[in-house]
C-alpha cells in the first residue's frame, strides 16, 4: 500500500541530489509533488512530479511557488526543505557575501518557505514540515564555519515551528544527515584527491561500515511526512551511520 495517497508535497532542491530522490519516492508512494529548484531539471522528472522554478531566498519567488501549489492542488500537506549549499572555508576565509549566501539559502530559505506554506498546510487540516539540518549542526567538521552555523539555526528553527504550530496539527522535524553519497559530497572529495580511496577511509570511520545513500535519508523523510509519524514533532533525527555516537578511536 502507498503511504502518501492523496497527499500534496512541495520539495525544495527537488531536481538534484537528495531532493530528486525524495521527489521520486514521494510520487511512487502516491503523492502529487512539486519539485522546486533554482536549477532546471537536466532530465525528465518522474511521473507525478512537476517542476517549479524557485529561489528560496526571495520572498516573491516563494510566494509565487506557493500560489501555484494552491492553484494546482488547493492545499498543501507536506513541505520538504532540502535546498542547501556548502562553503568550505574557516570564518577568517569566508567573505561577508559568502556568509550571507550560505545563511540565506540554508536558513532564511527555510524561514520563507515555512512562513508562506503554513496557511496552505493549515487549510489542509494539518500536515508535516521536514527540514534538512545536518550532523554538522551538532559537531563541526573543519572549514565549514558558515555551513555549521546555518544548520545549527535550522535545528533551532525546527523546534520553534513545532512548538508554535503542532497544536494545529502541523508537525515540524529535521533530518540531520552525516556523510551521504550525493553530488555535494562528490564535490568535496573532488577537491581533496582520489575519490575512491577517500571514500574507503570514510566508510571505515562509520560503525555501520559505510557512508550513507540518499535512500537512507529518503526513508526517514518519508516516515516523517507520513501519518505514521503523527506523534513526532520538534525532533532532530540524526542519520549518520553511528558516526557521532562514538568517541575517537585509538585502536583499529
Amino acid at each position: 500500500m502507498s503511504r502518501l495517497p492523496g497527499k500534496t508535497a512541495v520539495i525544495t532542491g527537488g531536481t538534484g541530489g537528495m531532493g530528486r530522490v525524495i521527489s521520486a519516492r514521494f510520487a511512487a508512494e502516491g503523492a502529487r509533488v512539486i519539485a522546486c529548484d533554482i536549477v532546471e531539471p537536466k532530465t525528465a522528472l518522474p511521473v507525478g512530479v512537476q517542476f517549479q522554478h524557485l529561489d528560496v531566498t526571495s520572498s516573491t519567488s516563494v510566494q509565487t511557488a506557493m500560489a501555484k501549489a494552491e492553484e494546482a492542488f488547493g492545499k498543501l500537506d507536506i513541505l520538504i526543505n532540502a535546498a542547501g549549499i556548502e562553503i568550505e572555508k574557516t570564518v577568517e576565509e569566508t567573505s561577508e557575501e559568502e556568509w550571507d549566501r550560505c545563511i540565506n539559502i540554508n536558513l532564511k530559505g527555510i524561514f520563507l518557505m515555512t512562513k508562506y506554506a503554513l496557511p496552505l498546510i493549515r487549510k489542509a487540516g494539518g500536515g508535516s514540515i521536514v527540514n534538512f539540518g545536518s550532523y554538522d549542526g551538532f559537531a563541526a567538521d573543519p572549514r565549514l564555519a558558515a555551513y555549521c552555523a546555518s544548520k545549527g539555526g535550522v535545528h533551532a528553527l525546527t523546534k520553534a515551528v513545532a512548538v508554535d504550530h503542532s497544536k494545529e496539527g502541523i508537525r515540524c522535524n529535521a533530518v540531520c544527515p552525516g556523510y551521504i553519497d550525493t553530488p555535494m559530497l562528490a564535490q568535496f572529495f573532488g577537491d581533496a584527491g582520489d575519490v575512491k580511496s577517500l571514500k574507503a577511509k570514510l566508510d571505515a570511520l562509520h560503525p555501520v561500515g559505510r557512508i550513507g545513500q540518499p535512500e537512507d535519508v529518503s526513508n526517514m523523510v518519508l516516515w516523517l511526512a507520513s501519518d505514521e509519524a503523527a506523534f513526532a514533532s520538534g525532533q532532530l533525527f540524526v542519520i549518520d551511520g553511528g558516526l557521532t555516537a562514538q568517541a575517537p578511536q585509538m585502536c583499529p
